[in-house]
């Protein structure tokens, strides 16, 4: 057993059940977006959040342990991802990532936006032409110090 098949067993769990992220992450007390990281196996649970994932989705005692370890962060198969989904996020950060980095920059010198002390939200925005998927990226602004 790894952390692959844990990953497996709950997005299995999940589609049999018909639960949502949104209940996962009601049920764990944090934001949809971190639970569903962590369910997808990209952050690391506490003992009593693994619990609770464990009794949402079937969870043997083993497995709530593989939701504790640190997991290898980065879960593209590929470099240049296929899903049309996930390739658009890197379509836009081809197209407009030197710009992100400029205005960053220049409002805040020479750093980086921080992936680690970081929160993010998606929500639906309803608009008459089609509905748009609104995504806020907060990062702590980190700078490069000199030594």
């Amino acid at each position: 057993m790894n952390r692959n098949d844990v990953t497996e067993k709950i997005i299995s769990a999940k589609v049999s059940r018909g639960i949502t992220w949104e209940e996962v992450a009601s049920k764990v007390g944090q934001s949809k977006e971190w639970t569903t990281a962590l369910c997808l196996g990209q952050m690391t649970a506490t003992a009593e959040q693994a619990r609770t994932i464990g009794e949402i989705f079937g969870l043997g005692g083993e497995e709530q342990k593989w939701l504790q370890v640190v997991p290898y962060k980065g879960s593209l198969p590929t470099q240049v991802p296929t899903d049309p989904l996930i390739y658009r996020w890197y379509e836009i950060v081809s197209v407009y990532g030197t710009t992100i980095k400029a205005l960053i920059h220049e409002e805040f010198g020479d750093g980086i936006m921080s992936a680690i002390d970081f929160s993010m939200d998606i929500t639906r925005e309803p608009d008459p032409k089609g509905d748009r998927v609104n995504v806020v990226l907060s990062g702590k602004f980190l700078p490069y110090k000199t030594y």
